[in-house]
């Protein structure tokens, strides 16, 4: 196996959830949209849903994108962990 295919384990393009956790309130859920498509213009709401949790201070939001490269993802990664507002991206 060479290390490209090593540092791969998808085979793109793929569909791939990407969850990010937040406070609720503040626009949260549109700042990760708006993140996300920043990477992939093609996402639709239909692809995105939410949680909340239990005691309704916290939210989950799952993006589902179709992902055309590992690069592509860790762009989305990055930017999403360097939100503020973001507490967790899965």
């Amino acid at each position: 196996m060479t290390v490209k295919e090593e540092e791969t384990l998808f085979e793109f393009p793929c569909k791939f959830p990407i969850k990010v956790m937040g406070k609720v309130g503040a626009g949260f859920h549109q700042q990760v949209i708006d993140i996300v498509q920043r990477h992939a213009p093609e996402l639709d709401e239909a692809s995105v849903t939410s949680r909340m949790s239990g005691n309704k201070n916290y939210v989950s939001i799952t993006v589902t994108i179709m992902a055309t490269s590992r690069e592509q993802l860790d762009n989305i990664y990055l930017d999403l962990t360097a939100c503020p507002a973001v507490i967790m991206a899965l």
